[in-house]
């Protein structure tokens, strides 16, 4: 009796392990000051010791553990112990022996990425949901839909829904399903069908703008915000789409097992199509832009079958030539890729006669393969009193081939977009909207550039959106209305915002060095290690000369410092747009045309610099990649939206805002036990790696943090 009597009262805690992160385990004896071990009962059966990692007098005692009875509830907050383990171990009891992928933690709905289909989405589900409050139906990505719908509705606010999460982790689909659900319960019943226009837009703009990567086979490599309008009946009459960030630099460059574009291998798939015939298309391994990942193909996946898809809802948003004009500028990219540039000595390149792909090129868009010669080789310099053409190295011109391609696709990618809203307005005037928000998700690979830079600066600022709406606002309204409450220190990072775009930081000294004629990268990293080498959140690696290190809310990432410049200038010389913009071919020719009269047009915002600015010494020299990040996508746009802007009229309007956190998945290859990590110093960014072999497992990261200090139950 009295063993049994002890074993009920013995106390569950949860230890870290190298192998599992977290393992559960029971206390034999009771704890008193001065210990410095604990004695554990393992799940095995063995026993063990757990010694405290810190200081005898100050001991950090191990997570406790929930009571069986509250393992697998379908919201967090409902946990009496709410930190990392708890909240690991909660989602893996729903996901990997109940099949259950989403979970609530208060006014955020958890979604864990299964890597397949679920028969979860149908229009059974969508009307089960619909009408209902959130907390009466299971987790579901439509009951957070339907909460929306329903706040627009009844209390006439504005709402975004925001996908966060780390890449790879679903967001897309997500925000599919989001807009999905608000299609088929508020049907237009117009003849315009608008919601399923809606619908359409997703394959094109994936084809267009997703991509295989090393962690997802349809990576979203571009931002997307979609705002659904409603009338006064509260159904849809139109949307709108916002793009962020379209990484140009895959159109020109990919790394190992990774790819470009979907669109371009769905053309290749389809070069014996007749109508495709005359842009000389062939395998997707035959063109330099499309075979430097490796394997052009993707297990699952049938470009061509895709390709048909894409050119059906090409028609859903239009007749006429577009959708043919559209083929016509991608395979010329796609030629321009394999024009060779040959190095002639002395600082010289050339591109030898008769080149096919030159040809093509040239005769697809309506340009003189003469003129297009002269201004990749060579380059025009103002004096003060004489113009100079001068010829520049092989190195300097393929990246002038490049920054065109590059350009030629960001501009047609654009009138796409811009295309797709045009189909997507009726008459009728915006009563009120729903915002759904798919950004890039926080990536650190293996080697780091600019591009994910870029991305993570951007997910900075919506991590810091997601901080003020979720702690921020919500303690204020506990304040208010006297609401005993003991405040929670929650991470800010402001910090490191502040890192990368306040004055004398990474983006400040990058524009800077960008506007020296020697500028290096070499030179600006040196920069960046005399100005920043106090700031703890900036690290110069141990072991390299060419890199700096970021501690960013969700983990410490290192970028490799070259191409830096060449890709924040994105250079595009004068000869080679004004070659453009005298196409022969209108639809190419007013891409450039429209560029000339929206610099015309645009109101140029004056901000005084940290101290005198160089002049540039180029004409090509505007506005870097750094300064557009900066100043148009995560600061002033997506935040301003999300915060209490509406586009349509001059009002403010508080928009409420709902979250969706995405994770990685727990099954990928195989359905089986996966490892679960949670680093709970940077606010709930969960990773859930799988790991194939012991070897990845060894690489796998302990977090430091045992306890979720910033959610506690009243």
């Amino acid at each position: 009796k009295h063993w049994q009597m002890t074993s009920l009262c013995l106390l569950g805690v949860w230890i870290p392990d190298a192998e599992h992160v977290w393992k559960s385990a029971e206390i034999l004896r009771d704890f008193h000051s001065g210990d410095n071990v604990l004695d554990l009962l393992l799940e095995d059966g063995t026993v063990s010791e757990y010694r405290f990692p810190v200081d005898p007098s100050k001991p950090q005692l191990p997570p406790l553990r929930n009571p069986d009875i509250l393992v697998g509830e379908n919201d967090l907050t409902a946990l009496s112990y709410l930190h990392e383990p708890a909240v690991l171990h909660n989602l893996k009891v729903r996901f990997v022996e109940s099949r259950i992928i989403y979970t609530y933690c208060g006014i955020i709905l958890v979604a864990v990425n299964p890597n397949k289909q679920l028969p979860v989405y149908g229009d059974a589900i969508i009307h089960a949901y619909s009408g209902q409050n959130m907390g009466d139906m299971d987790p579901h990505i439509f009951a957070v839909a339907e909460e929306a719908y329903k706040q627009m509705a009844r209390n006439h606010k504005n709402q975004s829904i925001i996908v966060s999460g780390e890449s790879g982790a679903g967001k897309t689909v997500s925000a599919r399903y989001a807009m999905r659900y608000f299609a088929v319960v508020s049907k237009s019943g117009s003849q315009t069908r608008v919601e399923d226009k809606v619908l359409a837009s997703n394959p094109i703009t994936e084809a267009i703008g997703n991509a295989k990567t090393t962690r997802n086979d349809n990576s979203s490599r571009f931002g997307k915000y979609t705002e659904i309008s409603f009338d006064r009946r509260y159904r849809i009459i139109g949307a709108n789409m916002r793009t962020y960030l379209l990484e140009k630099s895959r159109v020109v460059f990919q790394a190992d097992n990774e790819r470009n574009y979907h669109i371009f291998y769905q053309m290749c798939s389809s070069a014996n199509l007749p109508e495709f015939r005359n842009l000389r298309l062939s395998n997707a391994d035959k063109f330099r832009y499309t075979c430097m990942g490796g394997d052009t193909t993707i297990e699952g996946v049938d470009d061509k079958k895709d390709m048909e898809e894409t050119r059906r809802t090409f028609s859903l948003l239009g007749k006429g030539s577009f959708q043919l004009d559209v083929f016509r500028v991608l395979a010329a990219i796609l030629h321009l890729g394999n024009v060779e540039i040959r190095s002639s000595g002395d600082d010289r390149s050339s591109v030898p006669p008769g080149d096919p792909h030159l040809a093509v090129f040239c005769e697809l868009l309506g340009v003189s393969a003469e003129g297009l010669v002269r201004w990749l080789c060579h380059r025009r310099i103002v004096l003060v009193a004489e113009m100079v053409v001068k010829p520049v190295p092989r190195e300097r011109a393929v990246n002038a081939r490049d920054a065109l391609a590059k350009q030629i696709y960001a501009h047609l990618f654009d009138c796409i977009i811009n295309r797709i809203n045009a189909a997507l307005q009726v008459p009728g005037k915006q009563h009120a909207f729903i915002g759904v928000l798919d950004i890039y998700g926080f990536e650190t690979f293996d080697i780091n550039s600019f591009e994910q830079f870029c991305i993570n600066y951007a997910n900075e600022k919506l991590q810091q959106q997601f901080n003020l709406h979720v702690f921020k606002l919500e303690q204020e309204e506990y304040m208010k209305e006297d609401i005993p409450w003991t405040l929670i220190d929650f991470y800010d990072n402001q910090p490191v915002i502040d890192l990368i775009e306040s004055k004398m930081g990474i983006l400040d000294l990058l524009d800077e060095e960008c506007l020296f004629p020697q500028g290096s990268d070499q030179s600006w990293l040196q920069k960046l290690y005399n100005y920043l080498d106090t700031n703890p959140l900036f690290e110069k690696p141990r072991l390299s000369n060419e890199a700096f290190v970021i501690q960013h809310f969700a983990d410490k990432v290192e970028y490799q410092c070259r191409g830096f410049l060449e890709k924040n200038r994105d250079a595009l010389y004068e000869e080679l747009v004004d070659l453009m913009r005298g196409s022969e071919f209108p639809f190419l020719a007013n891409f450039f045309q429209e560029e000339e009269r929206n610099t015309a047009t645009s109101k140029t915002v004056k901000v005084r610099p940290a101290r005198p600015s160089v002049k540039p010494a180029n004409k090509q020299l505007r506005t870097s990649v750094g300064d557009k990040v900066k100043m148009f996508t995560p600061s002033l746009c997506i935040v301003k939206i999300l915060n209490s802007y509406t586009p349509i009229d001059d009002f403010e309007k508080r928009v409420t805002s709902s979250f969706v956190r995405k994770v990685q998945g727990l099954l990928q290859d195989h359905e089986g036990s996966t490892q679960l990590m949670l680093d709970t110093d940077y606010h709930f960014q969960v990773m859930f790696p799988f790991c194939s072999s012991s070897q990845a497992l060894e690489l796998l990261q302990v977090p430091n943090s045992l306890h979720l200090d910033f959610l506690n139950r009243i």
